[in-house]
C-alpha cells in the first residue's frame, strides 16, 4: 500500500512541477495577473493561475492510486461506504469552484458571486455524503455525535467554506499559503495513520501534498507565480 502511495506522491509532484510553467504562460495570455497591493510583497505584476497545476496534479495522482488500489483489491470503491458516490460529489465540487475561480482570476467577480460559488460547491460535496456527523473532543476521549441533519449540513458546508477562505486570507506572502497547506497535509497523513482512518483519506491528502510540493519551487521567494483563486480551488472574498 505505502509503495503505491509513494508513487502517487511522486506522480502528483511531477505533474504539478511540469504543468506550472504552462499555467504561467496561460495567465499572461488571458490576463490573470496579480497586481501589487498592500497585502502582497510582489513589486511587479505576477501570474496567478498556479492552482490549475495543483488541481491537475492532485486529480491525476488520486485517480491513478484509486484505480491501482481497486485493481489490487486493497480499496473497495463500491463497498458499503459508497466511496464512488462521495468521490463523484467531491469531483463535481472541484469542477464548480474551478470554473468560478478561473473566471474570477481572469475577469474578476463580485464578492457575493464568489461566496455563492463556494456555497454551491460545498453543498454538492455535502449532499453526496461527505459531511461532519461527529466531533472528537481532544484529550477527553469523547465523541460528540450530531443527530440533527440540518446541523450536520450547516456545519459541514460552513466548515468547507470557512477553512478554504482561511487559506485565502494568508495568501499574501511568497509560499505562505502553499507552505501551511503542505504542513497541514503531512500532519493529517500522520493523524490518519495513527487513527486508522479510511484509506481514501490517506490517498487524497497524499495526492494533494505531492501536488503542492511540485508547485512550491515556483512559489517560494522570489515567486514566479501565485496559486491564485483556483488554489483550493476557492475564490477570494
Amino acid at each position: 500500500m505505502w509503495g503505491d502511495i509513494s508513487i502517487s506522491f511522486l506522480l502528483a509532484f511531477a505533474a504539478a512541477f511540469v504543468i506550472t510553467p504552462y499555467t504561467i504562460r496561460l495567465a499572461k495570455k488571458v490576463g490573470a495577473i496579480d497586481l501589487p497591493e498592500k497585502r502582497r510583497v510582489n513589486e511587479e505584476p505576477m501570474p496567478r493561475l498556479g492552482g490549475i497545476a495543483v488541481i491537475i496534479g492532485f486529480l491525476l495522482s488520486a485517480i491513478y492510486l484509486i484505480i491501482i488500489m481497486s485493481l489490487e483489491k486493497t480499496f473497495n470503491l463500491f463497498g458499503s461506504e459508497n466511496y464512488s458516490y462521495k468521490l463523484l460529489g467531491y469531483l463535481l465540487g472541484i469542477i464548480v469552484l474551478s470554473v468560478f475561480c478561473y473566471i474570477d482570476d481572469v475577469k474578476g467577480l463580485p464578492a457575493i458571486v464568489k461566496l455563492i460559488g463556494q456555497i454551491i460547491a460545498a453543498v454538492i460535496v455535502v449532499s453526496f455524503g461527505t459531511r461532519i456527523d461527529n466531533i472528537e473532543i481532544p484529550f477527553l476521549e469523547q465523541t460528540l455525535n450530531i443527530n440533527n441533519s440540518v446541523i450536520v449540513y450547516v456545519l459541514s458546508v460552513g466548515w468547507i467554506v470557512g477553512i478554504t477562505n482561511a487559506i485565502n486570507l494568508i495568501d499574501g506572502l511568497d509560499g505562505l499559503s502553499s507552505g501551511i497547506t503542505l504542513i497541514s497535509c503531512f500532519s493529517l497523513i500522520i493523524v490518519f495513520t495513527m487513527n486508522q482512518s479510511p484509506i481514501i483519506a490517506t490517498i487524497l491528502i497524499t495526492a494533494l501534498a505531492g501536488a503542492i510540493v511540485g508547485f512550491m519551487p515556483y512559489n517560494v521567494n522570489p515567486a514566479k507565480t501565485f496559486i491564485g483563486d483556483t488554489r483550493s480551488p476557492i475564490p477570494r472574498i
